[in-house]
């Protein structure tokens, strides 16, 4: 054949879908990486189906010639696309589909052209790519060169992919340790086996290949990509939607889950694809930016026999904490923690990120300060909602975190636990010394822009004018203290932050073996930003 008209393309279509419906199976079986036990070979038949689908269903008029074919595939495989190997053949099909508009019938130069176009459209589908990989071979199928017929080019094509197929176990350690190729790039051969079957007029040699009967539920999805932190996978289409906003969508997405494609056909139509815990953001992410439709999703089958179970251990305590020093003394405490570095503002996303990788079927969340308690919240229930059991056990200081973490056992029931860790941070009042940051009326008359105040239990009990030298934080520390010791109390934490004065762990320290010689010290250097001094009393 010296060129593909309208009918090859139909013919090659048809070849695709009966050739990965053969190799599924074997497809399946090795994707190993990222994740083992994926579902490459049916995400690719699956979306294969899709194009033909819409290739059959589209009127003469709109699949009168090669080029026009190629476009109406394009668009069904990507209204159709599966996981992330189905979104990487829509977009070579879109590709190519460009590079060939308008094009009657495709020659040797005009199919070299549309494999490059593909190819650039594959890599640009992924935020990495990762050598080894099915873009890998894609490329280069692409890259190939021989003559200019179109047998020459489809051969060649063909021939640069299985040697690149072949290296993969090189460029990629998970492959080499199961003894397997990429099971993405093993899919690419057969669309381009099926390719040069139909330049060659017969049928792909399917010979040798076992056919298994099999069973896809759509409510189940194996991962073949991604972190297997996030539970389901979720995909639906835009239309209308400008570039800008598709890539403001992919932003967010990149901060709820991972796995993130968001692709389109170039008029307008894109495919979402994102793998998560929280269903509801990733559609509503959608819903800010055009309407969703034909949302599908899917979860992953993590409770099937030959999967790793999503839980490894019983519970787990997660901390979110502004300040590195305080970071590090809970995780010497074999606490998870989210640090806030100075200056940035937390998404849900990110704490909901350390939770669901403690791998934990019970977490304990202690928010590390008032500005800190609706983030955990918000981590919690979406957490929840993915399945685990989280809860948030209420603290407005980082030293009522501390107080927490100090009563926390792993011997005890998860629920007593918590109750008990509860207890421990409501029963330590709270004190804090902050330099103000604007002109402002307290409870104590009005403060000035750099006056030290005196917090005790969230309540300005004491302001120092400016400017925060060492004398004044001193004045403020001791008077927040002696507020505080009213009530009587046994144990004071003192947490210093980054511009705590160098001496004021000693002034604290002298003032308590004067006036309440009984009651004991601890200092830590939490290096926070927000406050000088964080106190808590038990």
């Amino acid at each position: 054949m010296e060129a593909l008209d309208a009918g090859a393309v139909r013919r090659w279509a048809a070849a695709c879908v009966g050739a990965l419906d053969a190799h599924r199976e074997g497809i399946d079986r090795i994707n190993v990486y990222p994740v083992a036990d994926g579902d490459t070979g049916s995400n690719l038949l699956g979306t294969a189906r899709a194009a033909l689908e819409a290739l059959l269903r589209a009127p003469a008029a709109e699949r009168a010639d090669a080029g026009a074919a190629f476009g109406v595939l394009a668009t069904g495989a990507l209204t159709g696309a599966r996981g992330n190997s189905g979104v990487i053949a829509s977009q070579v099909l879109r590709g190519m589909a460009e590079a060939l508009r308008e094009v009657p019938e495709v020659s040797g130069p005009d199919l070299r052209a549309a494999l490059r176009r593909g190819a650039e459209l594959a890599r640009a589908a992924m935020a990495a790519p990762v050598p080894g990989t099915m873009v890998t071979v894609v490329t280069a199928a692409a890259d190939a060169t021989g003559g200019d017929g179109l047998h020459d080019v489809a051969a060649a094509a063909l021939g640069a992919a299985l040697v690149a197929l072949e290296r993969t176990p090189r460029q990629l350690g998970a492959l080499a340790d199961a003894g397997v190729v990429d099971a993405g790039g093993r899919g690419v051969v057969v669309l381009l086996e099926a390719l040069l079957a139909v330049v060659e007029e017969r049928e792909p040699d399917l010979s040798g290949v076992e056919v298994a009967e099999r069973v896809d539920n759509p409510m189940f999805a194996s991962r073949e990509a991604g972190s297997d932190l996030y539970a389901y996978e979720v995909m639906y289409l835009l239309n209308g939607v400008p570039d800008e906003a598709a890539a403001a969508l992919r932003d967010v997405l990149v901060g709820i889950g991972d796995s993130v494609s968001v692709v389109g056909d170039g008029a307008g139509l894109w495919t979402v694809h994102v793998h998560c815990n929280d269903i509801g953001a990733a559609v509503e992410a959608g819903v800010e930016v055009g309407r969703p439709r034909r949302i599908r999703v899917a979860r992953f089958a993590d409770a099937a026999p030959q999967a790793p179970a999503r839980f490894e251990r019983d519970r787990a305590v997660v901390a979110a904490v502004r300040g590195p020093g305080l970071a590090e003394l809970l995780r010497a405490e074999g606490v998870a923690v989210l640090h806030v570095e100075a200056g940035t503002d937390p998404t849900p996303y990110e704490l909901l990120q350390v939770i669901t990788g403690t791998r934990a079927a019970h977490v304990a969340v202690l928010p590390g300060g008032s500005g800190l308690v609706d983030l955990a919240d918000e981590a919690a229930i979406r957490a929840v909602a993915a399945g685990q059991d989280v809860v948030v056990v209420p603290c407005a200081s980082p030293v009522q975190a501390l107080a927490a973490v100090a009563v926390h056992d792993p011997r005890r029931r998860p629920a007593e636990d918590v109750v008990a860790m509860v207890e421990a941070a409501t029963a330590t009042r709270r004190g804090e010394v902050v330099v103000a940051a604007e002109d402002a009326i307290t409870w104590v008359g009005r403060c000035r822009a750099q006056d030290v105040l005196a917090l005790s239990d969230g309540e300005v009990v004491l302001v120092e004018p400016g400017p925060p030298h060492d004398a004044a934080v001193a004045r403020a520390a001791c008077a927040v203290v002696r507020r505080m010791l009213a009530a009587g109390g046994e144990l004071v934490t003192a947490v210093l932050g980054r511009d705590a004065p160098g001496g004021l762990a000693e002034e604290l320290g002298g003032f308590l073996r004067r006036e309440s010689p009984q009651t004991e010290l601890v200092v830590y250097r939490g290096e926070q930003v927000d406050s000088l001094l964080a106190l808590g009393l038990e």
